[in-house]
């Protein structure tokens, strides 16, 4: 028995081949029991059969193994759950025969409230409280509703079978061939499956109204809704047909099922799910409403729908060997998401948003307590916590890279051929690179190697010498300190126009290029495609810094000379106050994009500026007022017949930041049409793209004694089932300055009157509710674990309550709270988070020494 512990790989004696499942769950008591019937093919001599198996009990007596080719049936003599492994091993009195049987076992188990494996969320029906049955098996719980080999490579065929009540929906991953009722209950029977592998396993049980459609090749496409949400199910609808379509063509392979359901649950960890042929999401991540979805829910709710379907080919169909290879689903199906949206909504110019997700990538890979994309999972435990923005964001950005210097014709072929050749099977990295390799004539696997394999990424920097541009690359690290790798970067040059560029690869950690030297500018990493930071000598500095004025560079080069520049501010290669002037060239962006990641850094100096000088707080709010008034004028509050869908999204961000920066004008006016909606839920005055603007306005003046805007938001909160509006508000309360305050709504979040999905979006409290929110850690800390420990959300309050610190006293007090708390799921986040307090400390330190920040900081302030 002792050989089986603690090894990170089910052992290769037995090799599933169909699963024939049958489950009856209790709604009302929580319960289910089950049975699985396995062919498996015995392929090397044992004694043992070994899968997994978790939190289930086995029935006594119901386990047994009787080969194809003889009649003899053979129980075991041990039957064995070892719980820290979550295996179940069979020990028989001699030696299995070779070849072809049927595994049977029995076995019970509960509905369990963590949102993984076989769980139940709650809803309400005609003001009645109800149970339903959902699965969510990604990455390793499909053990917690049936024994399996849980593991990617076990590939196999499903038949399902249910039994449930008769008045409910009961769905699974293929289409149902039979029905039969018995009174109060029904047995419901799918087609079989075809191959594929255990996390995909989905079934879903409840009350629920649909909305159809199919393809032009006649795939019929479901989206469920709870009862009486079925127009919110319309947008997704249509993006999934559409988006199926495009996908076949893409990959050159149909979607290959006969049906595609995709499903809003209430309770739901993730955003969402892309069980092959039912596809579950959070309700935020697929309903939408007209009337109270915001500009950006309508975008989310297309890019999750692509990422989802991308995944029926990447993924699904070609699935990774192993946890390991994660970022090849992950990162591919962001980065087609992407492309998938951008062919359905042109007009939303979705490719410049995609530098969200490189910087994303950028920020967390900056740290050294980041990890390589592949990245070795030696305990099941490991493998939510890399389900982050490395898998997802750098693998995008890595691949958009790749695809960049490839070329798109080239790079869409290859992954044509790459999927033909695994479909219904397996894959590693390395089968990718050797099918862009064949298409290509590139050495991508020499090229790739090096983003793939060792964590973090270079800063280029850059400089002008005596008619020539100088290279340099080194490991870039948010701390400021020097890495050691190196990598082969695609650098792409244009000098004074776009139609002058000029590509190269830096392949040493030097190198030089002739240049004509009186380029009115010179940017490094056109249009952001390459996933690595630029550092520019002060000439070249100062001329981008002209070119930005001008408008003479793309929204996507404005954005990353920004991001870079913030980015070697915080590692101290950089004083605060070149960032801050390179800042106000800003003074008349008007991209959505651009402007985003403005707000964004204009939020985090002033974190580290409290810390640092809060004298000089009040100029500091007033340059940043400064820098986003003009455009919030332009903008309005109401929107205006044709405009874009960019800057319906930029209002409410911006009213959103003039407002926590003390703007006295929004925040009446938002105060006013707050009221107005209070008055009136449908009223014009407050459309959903501004609705978060003015919760947070009105929460920047309520305190102990002026309770009276969190006492309304409450009210709305409470009365609304719409979900995106309810994750609105917590955003919005978590941004009261008020610590009193901050505290009750910390407590509210871990209320029943909150999802626990969705409590995570209360802890992004505001500068002065730091201390408060970390005390509230500590006394909570047994509550939360007991929720949320055995998932990911845990990391998220972690990281959200300890990263915004910046003394290094602080990091040492964490530090000494987790020493003896600490649990595998945490503590690659905790490090992270201990990490971001470090490099806080060092970067308020280099700005206590900056000699003139202060009257820069005064200039910038009173210029017009």
């Amino acid at each position: 028995m002792e050989q089986f512990k603690g090894q990170p790989r089910l052992p290769k004696f037995a090799v599933p081949k169909r699963y024939d499942i049958r489950l009856k769950p209790d709604l009302s008591s929580c319960k289910f029991a089950g049975s699985v019937a396995i062919d498996l093919d015995i392929v090397s001599e044992t004694k043992f059969i070994v899968l997994n198996a978790a939190e289930l009990s086995i029935t006594y007596g119901g386990v047994s193994f009787t080969p194809k080719a003889s009649s003899q049936v053979f129980e075991p003599c041990k039957v064995d759950m070892i719980e820290e492994d979550e295996i179940l091993v069979l020990e028989f009195g001699q030696i299995l025969p070779i070849g072809l049987g049927v595994l049977a076992i029995g076995f019970e188990g509960t509905l369990n409230d963590k949102m993984k494996g076989f769980y139940r969320s709650k809803y309400e029906h005609n003001g009645e409280k109800k149970n339903m049955a959902v699965t969510q098996f990604e990455p390793a719980d499909a053990r917690r509703c049936f024994p399996c080999w849980d593991e990617p490579v076990c590939k196999a065929t499903f038949k399902i079978t249910l039994d449930v009540p008769s008045e409910l929906v009961a769905l699974s991953n293929m289409p149902i061939t039979d029905e039969i009722v018995d009174g109060s209950t029904k047995t419901v029977f799918y087609q079989e499956s075809p191959i594929m592998s255990t996390y995909l396993v989905a079934v879903v049980i409840g009350l629920f109204d649909y909305v159809e459609d199919h393809t032009s090749d006649g795939i019929k496409v479901r989206v469920y809704t709870q009862v009486g949400k079925i127009n919110q199910g319309k947008f997704a609808l249509h993006v999934a047909v559409k988006t199926l379509e495009l996908y076949k063509d893409y990959f050159a392979v149909p979607y290959s099922l006969p049906k595609l359901d995709m499903i809003a649950i209430p309770d739901f960890a993730a955003g969402a799910m892309e069980n092959y042929g039912l596809v579950t999401y959070r309700e935020t991540a697929l309903l939408y409403d007209e009337q109270h979805s915001a500009a950006a829910n309508k975008q989310r709710v297309a890019t999750v729908v692509a990422h989802e379907l991308a995944h029926q080919w990447f993924g699904n169909l070609v699935t990774m060997e192993w946890w390991t290879h994660l970022w090849l689903n992950e990162g591919f199906a962001t980065w087609v998401s992407y492309l998938a949206t951008d062919s359905l909504f042109p007009e939303w110019k979705i490719w410049t948003q995609f530098l969200d997700e490189s910087t994303a990538g950028l920020r967390l890979d900056g740290l050294a307590e980041s990890h390589p994309i592949e990245v070795e999972i030696n305990h099941v435990g490991e493998i939510d916590e890399i389900f982050d923005a490395i898998s997802y964001r750098k693998g995008a950005s890595v691949i958009r890279m790749l695809q960049s210097y490839l070329g798109a014709e080239c790079f869409q072929k290859s992954l044509a051929a790459y999927i033909k050749k695994h479909s219904c099977s397996n894959a590693k990295t390395e089968d990718l690179w050797a099918a862009l390799e064949e298409g290509s004539g590139e050495p991508v696997n020499k090229l790739m190697n090096s983003w793939t394999k060792q964590m973090g990424y270079p800063v280029v920097s850059v400089k002008i010498k005596d008619q020539k541009l100088e290279f340099e690359q080194a490991q870039f690290l948010s701390s400021g300190s020097q890495g050691v790798g190196q990598w082969i970067v695609p650098i792409t040059i244009c000098c004074g126009s776009y139609e002058a560029r000029n590509s190269f690869l830096l392949q040493e950690r030097s190198a030089s290029i002739d240049i004509d030297g009186a380029s009115p500018w010179i940017k490094i990493n056109v249009d952001q495609t390459g996933f690595y930071r630029v550092k520019y000598d002060e000439s070249l500095g100062s001329k981008l810094r002209s070119s930005i004025e001008s408008k003479v560079l793309s929204p996507t080069d404005r954005f990353g000379i920004l991001d870079d520049s913030f980015a070697l501010c915080m590692a101290r290669q950089l004083p605060l106050t070149s960032l801050l002037t390179l800042m106000s060239a800003y003074r008349e962006e008007q991209e959505y994009t651009v402007l985003s990641n403005l707000i964004d850094i204009s939020y985090k100096v002033t974190r580290i500026a409290a810390d640092a000088a809060p004298e000089l707080m009040g100029y500091i709010k007033e340059f940043f007022i400064g820098l986003f008034k003009n455009f919030a004028e332009k903008l309005g509050w109401e929107c205006k017949p044709g405009e874009s869908h960019s800057d319906a999204m930029l209002r409410g961000e911006i009213l959103t930041a003039l407002a926590l920066f003390g703007h006295e004008e929004t925040q009446k006016e938002a105060s006013r049409r707050f009221h107005a909606f209070l008055e009136d839920r449908s009223t014009p005055l407050l459309i959903p793209d501004i609705r978060r603007a003015a919760y947070v306005a009105v929460m920047q003046t309520v305190n102990s004694s002026n309770l009276s805007g969190y006492e309304s938001l409450l009210r709305v909160y409470r009365e609304t089932d719409l979900s995106q509006e309810k994750t609105r508000i917590l955003g919005s309360l978590a941004s009261c300055p008020d610590p009193s305050i901050t505290l009750e709504i910390l407590n509210f979040i871990l209320s029943p009157e909150v999802r626990s999905q969705d409590a995570v979006f209360g802890l992004a409290v505001s500068h002065k509710g730091r201390e408060t929110a970390w005390t509230w850690l500590k006394e909570k800390w047994e509550i939360i674990l007991e929720t949320y420990g055995s998932g990911f959300l845990i990391t998220r309050f972690v990281s959200a309550v300890v990263s915004p610190f910046s003394s290094f006293e602080k990091a040492k007090e964490v530090e000494d709270f987790f020493s003896t708390r600490a649990k595998p799921a945490i503590a690659r986040t905790l490090k992270q988070s201990l990490e971001r307090v470090h490099i806080n400390a060092q970067w308020v330190q280099s700005v206590q020494n900056e000699q003139n920040l202060n009257q820069v900081v005064q200039e910038l302030a009173f210029q017009k």
